[in-house]
């Protein structure tokens, strides 16, 4: 057996006084990258949906008017436990799939089918890069439409 070979069916070959090889060592086969687990936290995964639903045109907001203004108070509030990114997203995750919910405000004038559509694929894009999960359904809830002359709910901080 050659070198490479004994490197390829994972034994040493161990050189030994009056030229006799001895196969001594066998060690545990396959990719390192495979030996453990990984577990990935529901708030990452709805972190990483919020960001992709945001990029997509036509999607004003995440959540719904209540949940945006408990929100806006919430990231005011020191301490305040869920970030803007992850409002009006909900994520099951499991150890080789997940399922969203979402809730978005779309901008008046937009094909809502076409919105839900984009928002569904660069969804689907970014968490199965980014996770390696399978995603098998994302449902969106379109809470509100947001007329051009509306002014926002949350308004912009004083103090920058």
């Amino acid at each position: 057996m050659s070198d490479m070979e004994s490197h390829r069916s994972g034994q040493d070959t161990i050189d030994t006084p009056g030229a006799v090889k001895a196969q001594t060592v066998r060690r545990s086969g396959g990719d390192p990258g495979a030996r453990g687990r990984t577990t990935i936290a529901d708030g990452v995964v709805e972190k990483i949906t919020g960001m992709a639903a945001r990029d997509v045109a036509g999607v004003h907001a995440m959540g719904s008017g209540m949940s945006r203004t408990f929100g806006a108070v919430r990231d005011r509030v020191p301490g305040g436990t869920r970030s803007g990114v992850t409002r009006g997203v909900k994520a099951e995750v499991g150890e080789k799939q997940t399922a969203l919910d979402l809730e978005i405000v779309v901008e008046y004038g937009v094909s809502i089918a076409d919105v839900a559509r984009d928002v569904r694929e660069n969804v689907v894009a970014a968490v199965e890069r980014m996770t390696g999960l399978e995603v098998v359904e994302v449902n969106i809830a379109v809470s509100d439409v947001k007329l051009p002359d509306e002014e926002d709910e949350e308004p912009e901080p004083r103090i920058k």
